[in-house]
Order: C-alpha cells, then sequence, then structure tokens
C-alpha cells in the first residue's frame, strides 16, 4: 500500500464477534473514498461479508474482531508486506489500533499518512521432517492424551534442561503476554530483541522460563511418548512432521498500522487488566480522593477510609 491511498481495504473477520459497528463505519467510508472492499480467505470458516479477493500489494489489510483475527490477517498480509489495521469488535486487544465506532476515523487518518508502521518479529521454525513455518506468537509442543511430553531444550547448541510434562512455549516479545504468560512466563516490553522458553507443568526437575537473546537459535528436541504430541503456532494446531525444531528470531515479518507515537505496549497490558496495581496502592488513591480539599469529607469519614485501608492488607 503506498503511504495513505489504500486501494481496496480486504477483510479479515472473526467468525462470531459482532462487527455490524465496524461494517456499518467501513461500508459508508468505502463508498465515499471509492475504496473497494474484499475478504480474504485465511483458511479458518467464518461468515461472508464482501466478495471474495486475493491481496495485492496496493491493499489495507482491516482485521475485525481481536488479537486472535490480527494475528491471521497479519500472516495473511505478510507475503506483500501489506499492513494490518486491527479493529477491537467486543474487547480490548494489544494489537488493535481502533475500536469498531472509530473505525472512519482511523481510515481517514491512514489515508492522510497520519499513521505510523510497528515492524513485527515473528519465529521462523524449521523442523527435521523438511517442514518451514513461522509465528509471530508463539511455537508450543504439547502432549497429546494422557501422557507426557519429553523435550530438550538448548540454546546454539548448548543443552538448558530435559523435560517432561504438559509441554513447551518459545515467545516472542509481542507473545511474551499471551500463552506463557498464562504458564508463568516473564512479559517481554514490547520491542525488545529476545525470546523466552517457558515449560508446561514440568513434573519435577527445575527449570524457570528462559529468556534467549534475539540472535540466538533455540533447538526443541521431543521424545514422543505413546500418546504422541501436537504442534501448535499462534494458537492453531499445525500438522508437523519431526521430531526436532530449530527456532530463530525473524525481524520486519509483518506490519501493524499504529497510531500515536511508538511505545512498549505496557499502558495496553494494563488496559486490559493484565497487569494491575498493587491493592494498598489503590487504596491509598481512594484514601487521598476522599481527603481532597474539596471533597467536605469529615473526620469520621477520614477515619472509616484509613479502616478500610488497613482492612484490606
Amino acid at each position: 500500500m503506498t503511504d495513505g491511498a489504500p486501494h481496496r481495504v480486504a477483510l479479515v473477520v472473526h467468525p462470531t464477534r459482532p462487527i455490524d459497528r465496524a461494517l456499518g463505519a467501513l461500508r459508508p467510508w468505502a463508498d465515499e473514498h471509492g475504496v473497494a472492499i474484499v475478504q480474504l480467505d485465511t483458511g479458518v470458516a467464518t461468515r461472508e461479508v464482501a466478495a471474495a479477493g486475493v491481496l495485492e500489494a496496493s491493499d489495507l489489510v482491516v482485521a475485525l474482531g481481536g488479537d486472535g483475527t490480527v494475528l491471521a490477517a497479519l500472516r495473511a498480509a505478510a507475503a506483500h508486506a501489506v499492513p494490518v489495521l486491527g479493529v477491537a469488535c467486543g474487547s480490548l486487544g494489544a494489537l488493535t489500533a481502533t475500536a469498531a465506532d472509530e473505525l472512519a476515523g482511523a481510515l481517514d487518518r491512514v489515508r492522510a499518512g497520519d499513521w505510523s508502521r510497528r515492524s513485527v518479529p515473528a519465529l521462523a521454525i524449521v523442523s527435521d521432517g523438511g517442514g518451514e513455518d513461522w509465528a509471530i506468537n508463539d511455537f508450543v509442543v504439547v502432549r497429546r492424551g494422557s501422557g507426557q511430553l519429553l523435550a530438550d531444550l538448548a540454546v546454539d547448541g548448548e543443552l538448558y534442561v530435559r523435560l517432561a510434562g504438559d509441554g513447551l512455549i518459545v515467545a516472542t516479545a509481542l507473545g511474551s503476554s499471551a500463552y506463557t504468560m498464562a504458564a508463568g512466563g516473564p512479559i517481554l516490553a514490547g520491542g525488545t530483541p529476545a525470546m523466552v522458553c517457558t515449560p508446561l507443568a514440568m513434573h519435577g526437575g527445575s527449570a524457570p522460563p528462559l529468556v534467549v537473546p534475539g540472535d540466538a537459535t533455540v533447538t526443541v528436541t521431543v521424545h514422543p511418548s505413546f500418546g504422541g504430541f501436537e504442534v501448535e503456532i499462534d494458537g492453531k494446531r499445525h500438522p508437523v512432521e519431526g521430531e526436532h525444531f530449530e527456532l530463530h528470531r525473524r525481524d520486519d515479518a509483518a506490519t501493524l498500522v499504529m497510531f500515536g507515537p511508538p511505545d512498549r505496549g505496557l499502558a495496553a497490558l494494563r488496559g486490559r487488566g493484565l497487569v494491575a496495581d498493587s491493592p494498598r496502592i489503590m487504596a491509598r488513591d481512594r484514601r487521598e480522593h476522599t481527603r481532597g480539599p474539596e471533597s467536605g469529607a469529615s473526620t469520621s469519614d477520614l477515619a472509616a477510609a484509613d479502616r478500610q485501608e488497613s482492612d484490606a492488607l
């Protein structure tokens, strides 16, 4: 897409979330500016809201849904280096740049060139079975059935751990606030040139989540039990042959449309409630608000607020 002038809008649509408001803003905008709308096939069953189309380099991809929809759109757009505008439909996402009600204004800003490109790195994945793929959020090997998954994790050929458990996650900085965070891994601030490896429900032994430099090669060797194992890429199961996987960080795999100055994604984590302040801090804020010069609070009111804070702690 040339800056400021998309020839078409190529949609990627969540299969179930309410998107009527977003479409109600998009269609009049497209008619006014003579921009065609097509819908991309991402290989996932979804509803049809526009004529099917094949992505072209002059398009703007618009993802209507949440972060999962944006991930699918980024994968579809990467081959043509087309930017993706994520639209939050029903929930606030880390990858969405605008809400459904504000889509027309966001498109005006894109058309005027008032936006910034956020380069999205990825994990390049090569298996000993000859397969190649890539992940924007994470690569996961996970047990199938009731048995445990046995795997070796190494960095640049140096063994870190041999583990038995539910599986293992290797995530980008962007993906560090997703599955791996839920499993106890650290959050990497946006833009950190690193990966994080997090064991899943390791049965005995000791292997804390490991942060790996972005220029390293991570190898995962799986020793399948009778139940076998699954590979998940960005939350979707992938049929991958082989038992040995090499992963390395790939810069500038895709592009997101963003508004405002660059940030580290921390405000989005707070906005989504994934990071929350200590109760003591929030109690202090409430107390100070109660004690404000215009509050008119009595001495008994202030004493009650202090008691509530003490009880909360």
